[in-house]
């Protein structure tokens, strides 16, 4: 049967729904006159894409290149969001034109065993990153009641895990994302106020430059501000709420570029605090709760708190969306469903959320290395998605008006040539 004629099969009971080239090449649809209500309605999956993205690992890495780096590594963050945003667009695109979840569609296209192999690389990434959550929460809540930080990474688990229990879990998780990067947003912002940083200097560290010494840390800031697999995973917000082509430019206002410029502009606060209250003194930050103390003397217990709240949100934010994701698309990949709420996914996200508290649990004395090494570990698996988003971008049977134009593609290599050198330094790194 010939792509321009196919018939796709669906998890969903929607077997057998004809997919024309006739159909997908309509011309586009002009865009939908909205009120401001009708904006804010379109925003969520690229926020929940954010805060997946950024995560205690995010946080952890940005510490460290601020404090043992100065201004120098802001550039990194720059070009990842911008390449972060061309990915995220493209799943976007492929939420609206695919007739099917887009493992589903590599399937059908691509060959089942790619489709099942995307789905495992998720799900193998999503175990990295349940590392650093749980981590980072644990540090995050001791920060602000005290106890031991094992303990409240046990705590924050649980609640994750009760939050996920409930039937409309994508609704509830991408509300509840929302409303924790706003807060995260304000108090990251108010940790830069306090900590007063040089602004000319954050603009000449736009220049980029490799410090000596500094290779696996933008391994890592990469690995972690430009999640290849968190882009991914942006299709299957937008087929949660069945978007169309007449919604694409409005999605790509108010909800792709600020969902992903956000945890961008969060990112280079963090390296340029880290930079302004370490930096005058040549320390370095080996742990969060480092940092953190450092506010102490230039706000008082306020000054901490702030940071150790943004910390929490980060943690918590980035434990929902990752552990949602992993189960979401692994579910898919075995055929189970593609929905967040499926039993499959369901019992996915459990061994997701117990292989962070595990792991935690086991290298209590190492957390910060244990957390860059995770992270770093993720842009091994992230070439095959992108290479795949870019391969079903360009198939005009599926995408019709919606396929990549020539400069998405540009952009799109740029971006495949970035993870990939990050994946050959890493691993050349790691075998010393």
């Amino acid at each position: 049967m010939s792509e321009q004629n196919r018939t796709i099969h669906t998890p969903d009971n929607q077997r057998g729904q004809m997919v024309t080239h006739e159909e997908n090449a309509v011309p586009a649809a002009p865009a939908k006159r909205r009120t401001f209500l009708g904006y804010l309605a379109l925003m969520g999956p690229a926020f929940v894409v954010g805060a997946w993205q950024f995560g205690p690992g995010n946080l952890t890495t940005a510490v460290q290149a601020g404090s043992r780096f100065d201004y120098t590594l802001v550039w990194v963050i720059a070009v990842s969001t911008v390449l972060m945003i061309f990915f995220t667009d493209m799943s976007v695109r492929l939420g609206i034109a695919t007739p099917t979840s887009l493992i589903t569609s590599i399937k059908e296209h691509l060959g089942k065993w790619i489709g099942i192999l995307a789905g495992f690389g998720v799900f193998g990434i999503t175990l990295m990153f349940s590392v650093g959550n749980a981590v980072g929460s644990g540090l995050g809540l001791s920060l602000i009641f005290g106890g031991s930080p094992v303990l409240w990474t046990v705590v924050c688990t649980a609640a994750v895990g009760f939050v996920l229990a409930f039937r409309n879990v994508y609704g509830i998780v991408e509300k509840a994302l929302l409303v924790i990067v706003v807060l995260m947003g304000l108090a990251f912002i108010a940790s830069t106020v306090v900590a007063q940083p040089d602004w000319y200097r954050s603009m000449e560290g736009m220049v980029p430059s490799l410090p000596p010494g500094s290779e696996i840390l933008i391994v890592a800031l990469v690995g972690t501000n430009f999640s290849i697999n968190a882009a991914f995973y942006t299709s299957y917000g937008i087929k949660e709420h069945r978007r169309t082509r007449a919604d694409y430019r409005d999605i790509t206002l108010v909800d792709t570029i600020p969902g992903i410029v956000a945890p961008g502009i969060m990112t280079a606060l963090v390296i340029m605090v880290a930079a302004a209250v370490l930096g005058k003194t040549g320390a370095e930050a080996g742990t969060i709760n480092a940092l953190a103390s450092v506010f102490a003397p230039l706000a008082g217990p306020v000054g901490s708190m702030l940071f150790a709240l943004g910390l929490s949100g980060a943690a918590f934010s980035s434990m929902i969306a990752n552990a949602t994701a992993g189960g979401t698309m692994l579910s898919d990949a075995l055929g189970r469903g593609a929905k967040a709420g499926s039993p499959t996914a369901r019992i996915v996200t459990g061994i997701i959320l117990a292989f962070g508290l595990v792991i935690t649990i086991s290298f209590q004395s190492s957390p910060v290395g244990l957390i860059v090494i995770a992270q770093s570990l993720t842009v091994l698996i992230a070439p095959l998605l992108g290479v795949l988003l870019l391969t079903m971008s360009n198939k005009a049977a599926v995408m019709g008006n919606l396929r990549n134009r020539w400069w998405q593609n540009l952009f799109a290599a740029v971006g495949l040539v970035t993870i990939l050198a990050s994946s050959v330094r890493l691993i050349t790194t790691l075998l010393g």
